[in-house]
């Protein structure tokens, strides 16, 4: 019989203590208590918590995407953490709902003794960013200097060594570059699927062109319309097109990574394919809630502060709005959506890469 392991007891396993003993209010130091700066405290420590968990489950991610065979139960694992990573952030952005019940003449009883520490400080949310595949030249300067020169010198090595290690962007990019099948046995999934393009579009433009109740102006706009999504669809066609909006920083996926993403986008119904389309749709949706969180604190800001210097010297509202606009991550994958078709237009796979891509039962 196995010997049994040692008791132990529930505060000391979560080290209640220590945690519970790790707010203190400033105000109540400078011998004027704020009642507000408990919750103000306890909120953001729940979200370093919550960031450290964020990190966790981004980590392993990482790890099993980066190696050069990912096995489709890993897949499914992924799908998984990410997903928890989701529900997290919903969290997160729940909590903002807690911090506004703290009114704005609330938070000017103890904002000054905060000067200048700043939520911009928070190392773990540099990381939840760096991990997920935000780069130093894609990022908004913060009053004209880099983002991690308002942090200490040891936290600023931590961001950099953060930074030289792959992301789950660049996983997940290698992963998509890995994906079989775009060519199989004289098939080359590019070449059918630009061919329904042209179909589909031929056919749109005889329609626009022949219908009888639109005008001659009218005619000429949706034609318009029309030439600028075969512009659009050239991009996906044309390697050097795409290059040179990915040097412009227009997109972030190399082509082969973003053709193998389609791919997965128009075949999902494939059983294969289902587990990698949950991930796509997966990291979508961890970028989302990432924009969603940063546009409702922005607002919070606002209405906390109006349009005040922020308490780390940053335009505050202005500067944490304009984060949301620029700071996406996965945003190609959202793009995805321009590159459709109906599956009605979708090209039928062959027969032996159907049976790749399918269980097939044998008897």
């Amino acid at each position: 019989m196995d010997k049994p392991y040692p008791s132990i007891y529930y505060a000391d396993y979560l080290r209640l203590d220590t945690l519970l003993d790790s707010q203190h209010r400033k105000s109540e130091e400078y011998g004027k208590p704020a009642h507000d700066e408990m919750l103000f405290i306890v909120v953001h420590q729940a979200y370093e918590l919550w960031f450290k968990q964020v990190l966790f489950e981004m980590d392993s991610v990482i790890a099993l995407l980066s190696r050069e065979r990912v096995p489709e139960t890993d897949i499914g694992v992924c799908v998984n953490r990410l997903q928890r990573v989701i529900e997290i952030q919903k969290v997160l952005i729940d909590q903002l709902r807690i911090l506004e019940t703290m009114t704005p003449l609330d938070f000017l009883d103890f904002r000054d003794y905060l000067f200048p520490a700043s939520g911009f400080q928070s190392v773990q949310f540099r990381l939840v960013e760096i991990r997920l595949g935000l780069k130093t030249d894609e990022r908004l300067r913060y009053n004209q200097s880099v983002y991690h020169s308002r942090v200490s010198p040891a936290h600023q090595a931590l961001l950099m060594e953060a930074e030289a290690q792959p992301s789950l962007f660049d996983a997940m990019e290698h992963w998509l570059e890995r994906t079989p099948l775009l060519e199989h046995d004289g098939y080359a999934f590019m070449d059918s699927y630009r061919q329904a393009v042209h179909d589909m579009l031929a056919g749109d433009m005889r329609v626009i062109a022949s219908h009888p109740t639109l005008g001659d102006a009218e005619k000429d706009m949706q034609l318009a319309e029309l030439r600028r999504t075969q512009e659009h669809f050239d991009a996906m066609f044309d390697a050097g097109r795409h290059a040179t909006l990915r040097a412009e920083g227009q997109w972030r996926l190399s082509h082969r990574a973003t053709q193998a993403a389609l791919f997965i986008a128009l075949y999902r119904d494939q059983p294969l394919l289902a587990m990698p389309w949950r991930l796509l749709a997966a990291l979508v949706d961890v970028d989302e809630l990432l924009t969603t969180w940063r546009y409702r604190h922005a607002l919070m800001v606002h209405r906390m502060i109006g349009s005040k210097v922020g308490t780390g010297g940053s335009s505050g509202y202005h500067y944490l709005k304009s984060t949301a606009d620029k700071h996406r991550i996965f945003s190609d994958l959202t793009n995805l959506s321009t590159y459709l078709i109906p599956r009605a237009a979708l090209p039928a796979l062959p027969a032996e890469l159907r049976a790749h891509l399918g269980f097939v039962l044998n008897t």
